[in-house]
C-alpha cells in the first residue's frame, strides 16, 4: 500500500475518554482526486478525511487519526450521535451519482482493504460499525453506494454480510403500518436511527434505500420489499450471533 501525506487543517481534537468505534467509508463524489484532495484541505471547507484512496491504489493521509476529521457531519449509529468523534473516515476516489458514478477498480478496492485492516488492528471497531456514509446519514448521503463491494470485504473479515441469504426478489412491498413495525425494528437492532413506531426518526424511505445501497444492492428502491427484509433478516441474525 502506498501512502502520501498531504495535512489538511480541517481536525479537532477527540472528546475525552470516547473510544474510537466507527469506521466510515465515503466516495469522493468529485470530478478527480486532485479537486477533492484540495477541497479536503481547504480550511475555508471544513471538511476532511483521515484518508484518501484513489483509484490507482495509493493512499493519502490528511488527518492523524488520534484527532476527530470532519468527514461524517450530522450523523447517528447505535444511539450515537456527532460520529466525528468517534470514529475514522476513509474518501475513496469516485464521481459518485451526480459525475458519473461507476465501479471501484480492483487496485483501488485492494489499498482500501489493506487500509481498513490496518485501522482494526488499532482500534475496538466491531464489524457492524463498519459502516457507509449513507448508513450514518441517510437522509443526506448516498455514499458509496451500490457500486461499492462490500460483500467481498466482508468476504475478507472486513464489516458484515449477510451470506448465505437467498435472493428472494420483489414481491409485493409491506405498506401497512402493522407489517412495517417489525422492518422498523430490524433496523433500528441494526444501528439506523428509526423508531419502532415512527415518529422523530430518519424517514424510512431513506434509511431503506441507505440499506440497500450497503447490503442489498441489487435494488434500491427504498421499499421493504421481500428481497430486502431477507437481507435485514440475515442481518440481524450476524449480529445476534456474534
Amino acid at each position: 500500500m502506498r501512502r502520501r501525506e498531504r495535512v489538511s487543517p480541517n481536525h479537532a481534537e477527540r472528546p475525552p475518554d470516547t473510544p474510537v468505534d466507527v469506521l466510515v467509508l465515503h466516495y469522493t463524489g468529485m470530478q478527480s482526486a486532485a479537486a477533492a484532495l484540495d477541497r479536503l484541505c481547504d480550511p475555508q471547507a471544513r471538511v476532511s478525511s483521515h484518508y484518501v484512496v484513489e483509484e490507482d491504489g495509493a493512499v493519502w493521509q490528511l488527518v492523524d487519526e488520534r484527532r476527530a476529521a470532519f468527514h461524517a457531519g450530522v450523523s447517528s449509529w447505535r444511539g450515537q450521535d456527532a460520529l466525528n468523534g468517534r470514529s475514522v473516515g476513509i474518501e475513496i476516489v469516485n464521481p459518485g451519482h451526480e459525475w458519473g458514478y461507476r465501479a471501484f477498480p480492483p487496485e483501488q478496492v485492494d489499498a482500501v482493504e489493506a487500509l481498513c485492516r490496518a485501522v482494526l488492528a488499532r482500534h475496538p471497531i466491531p464489524p457492524g460499525n463498519v459502516v457507509a456514509h449513507s448508513d450514518v446519514a441517510p437522509e443526506r448521503k448516498q455514499d458509496p453506494g451500490e457500486l461499492f463491494p462490500w460483500a467481498q470485504l466482508a468476504d475478507r473479515g472486513i464489516g458484515l454480510w449477510p451470506l448465505g441469504v437467498p435472493h428472494l426478489g420483489d414481491a409485493a412491498p409491506v405498506t401497512d403500518p402493522p407489517s412495517l413495525r417489525p422492518v422498523r425494528v430490524g433496523l433500528a437492532e441494526i444501528g439506523y436511527r428509526v423508531a419502532p413506531e415512527g415518529g422523530h426518526d430518519e424517514p424510512l424511505a431513506a434509511v431503506l434505500r441507505a440499506f440497500q445501497r450497503h447490503w442489498r444492492p441489487e435494488t434500491v428502491n427504498g421499499l421493504a420489499d421481500r428481497g430486502t427484509r431477507a437481507r435485514l433478516a440475515g442481518l440481524r441474525w450476524l449480529l445476534r450471533t456474534g
